[in-house]
């Protein structure tokens, strides 16, 4: 009878979550969710030495932001909270303790000087780095400053089945007597993970590739427990395009900052899902419910996956551009009220922020790009700042550039009713009138009202912002103008 699914994401809290790292707490909830199991995560703060400030809250941000909810743990404010190993210690003590009372583990005493001085002589005789069992038969008791370490068989081997790669053999004499109790009393992952998955009915184990090296020793943990191991998963390693490990070069790593960048949870979710897994040679765009309907182990790969900013930034794009009217202003308006200058009063009107944002809709790669002054910030702004020379068109004169402004705030200044229609009956006809091309005339104009050369449509730029805005924007144009003359 097949047990039921019980996954875990099992995070260390030494920096800020990983988009690897999240892309693990991802497949484990999609296959939790697709196999009608259960979703759990356990803080593994045992790493005291390494522990960053924050990064638990962090972690728990990232999952939060992405949609990824969990099943049981400690219950706060109605809620439930992750496990913490911190919280289990008398646990790890007692059951390491029974592994030395029955010869299956020991007290190692050697200093931290030793250790070194032996790993520098390996390293010398190119030898295999590994503790040397100096401590294994001496019968040591506990002191301050001893680790508990286990008696790795010294022959035969230790095989597993993996979901993913298939069946795998290590021999036991390429490993050493690993350490299960540090010295600071805190278990290392080895001992308290498996203590943990038995005792929390783990059926499945999906982690990162670089676990699988460990994996005969948490065998040979589960074999000396008593404990049936649980299937067994390894997931494939992200890379950049240049196919080496994904870093900070590659551009963010963090999916705390690709929040913070702007893109859609919805669509990181989608590009994590590709991370390693597939549907088919063809389909890319997925829902949610769509991910949960079709996930399976068998559908993940063996082969790194590639992390590809340029599929990424169209996906979110696609996700962008998909989103309604007002959702897209209820997204945006958090970034616009953070990103804008300070000079903005806030908070923005909203009626002016809902004419702004459609302009602009289907330009967006991110959220975090609506407040840039070559979407947006020309809206916002009291005074624009740019260079003369963008407003002078190369086939005209200082003069002509002048006249037209003044023409144009003329004609402009009789209208009444000041909308993209009315604008563009007015102006069109105005570039012959005055002998040029209507490219000339709108990049001049486009140039005085926004101070950029690409802008939304000119004539709903210019009716958003509004007629007495851009006659303003025009007459100061003109008098940069009269400053060279």
């Amino acid at each position: 009878m097949l047990k039921p699914v019980r996954v875990r994401y099992a995070p260390s809290p030494t920096g800020l979550p990983h988009v690897g790292n999240i892309r693990t707490a991802f497949f484990n909830w999609l296959f939790a969710r697709h196999s009608g199991g259960k979703f759990i995560v356990r803080i593994e703060d045992t790493d005291v030495a390494r522990t960053v400030h924050g990064a638990t809250e962090g972690i728990l941000q990232g999952l939060k932001w992405l949609g990824i909810d969990w099943d049981e743990g400690p219950e706060k404010g109605g809620d439930f909270g992750p496990y913490f190993q911190s919280q289990r210690l008398e646990i790890y003590w007692r059951m390491s303790a029974q592994l030395v009372e029955r010869g299956q583990a020991y007290y190692c005493h050697c200093s931290s000087e030793r250790l070194e001085q032996m790993r520098a002589m390996q390293t010398a005789n190119k030898q295999p780095t590994g503790y040397d069992r100096h401590c294994r038969d001496l019968g040591l008791g506990a002191a301050p400053g001893a680790v508990i370490r286990f008696k790795t068989p010294l022959e035969g081997s230790t095989s597993l089945h993996d979901a993913i790669r298939g069946d795998v053999t290590f021999e036991n004499s390429t490993l050493d007597d690993f350490v299960l109790l540090k010295s600071d009393g805190y278990p290392t992952y080895h001992l308290a993970s498996i203590i943990d998955d038995h005792m929390m009915q783990i059926s499945h184990v999906l982690r990162a590739e670089e676990w699988l090296s460990s994996t005969p020793k948490h065998l040979m943990l589960y074999n000396t427990f008593g404990f049936t191991p649980p299937i067994f998963a390894h997931l494939p390693i992200i890379l950049g395009n240049d196919r080496s490990k994904l870093s900070k070069r590659h551009g963010a790593v963090s999916i705390l900052e690709y929040e913070e960048q702007g893109y859609l949870p919805e669509a990181m979710m989608n590009f994590l899902a590709l991370l390693g897994w597939s549907l088919d040679d063809k389909s890319e765009l997925f829902s949610c419910d769509e991910l949960i309907q079709n996930f399976s182990i068998e559908r993940i790969s063996q082969t790194s996956a590639i992390f590809n900013n340029d599929k990424l930034n169209w996906m979110n794009g696609l996700y962008m551009r998909k989103l309604a009217p007002d959702e897209f202003v209820h997204r945006a308006v958090p970034f616009l009220e953070k990103r804008l200058p300070p000079g903005v009063s806030r908070p923005l009107n909203l009626d002016y922020v809902k004419k702004v944002l459609p302009l602009v809709h289907e330009r967006v790669k991110t959220l975090g790009e609506v407040a840039s002054r070559e979407l947006t910030g020309f809206f916002f702004t009291d005074e624009i700042d740019y260079a003369l020379s963008l407003l002078i068109d190369k086939h005209l004169e200082l003069q002509k550039t002048q006249e037209i402004l003044e023409t144009a705030s003329e004609k402009l200044s009789a209208l009444t009713l000041f909308d993209t229609a009315a604008l563009e009956a007015l102006l069109r006809p105005l570039a012959d009138e005055m002998g040029i091309k209507a490219g000339q005339l709108f990049s001049t104009l486009r140039t005085a009202v926004t101070g950029l050369s690409a802008t939304p449509p000119l004539f709903q730029t210019m009716e958003v912002l509004g007629k007495a805005v851009c006659l303003k924007r025009i007459d100061q144009a003109i008098a940069k103008i009269k400053d060279l003359c």
